[in-house]
């Protein structure tokens, strides 16, 4: 389902669209396309964020068990 709204942005902007976009001038489709690329980009730099909280939060432990699983290898 599509939603019609209104934005206001500056005329570089749209001249610099405008550019990209050639004869075709689907001007929605390319800023819905470019938000929904920003969107999941944006997530994704937030899982990741999140994970890595995550791991420096339990990174001594996490270390010490790698620590003890390197001295079960086994030595040619």
């Amino acid at each position: 389902m599509k939603i019609k709204t209104s934005i206001t942005l500056s005329v570089e902007i749209l001249h610099a669209i405008d550019r990209i976009l050639g004869e075709s001038k689907n001007r929605s489709a390319f800023i819905e396309y470019a938000l929904r690329d920003y969107l999941r980009k944006r997530s994704k730099t937030l899982r990741n964020e999140k994970d890595l909280e995550i791991l420096n939060k339990n990174s001594k432990r996490l270390n010490r068990e790698a620590e003890d699983v390197l001295t079960y290898q086994v030595e040619f």
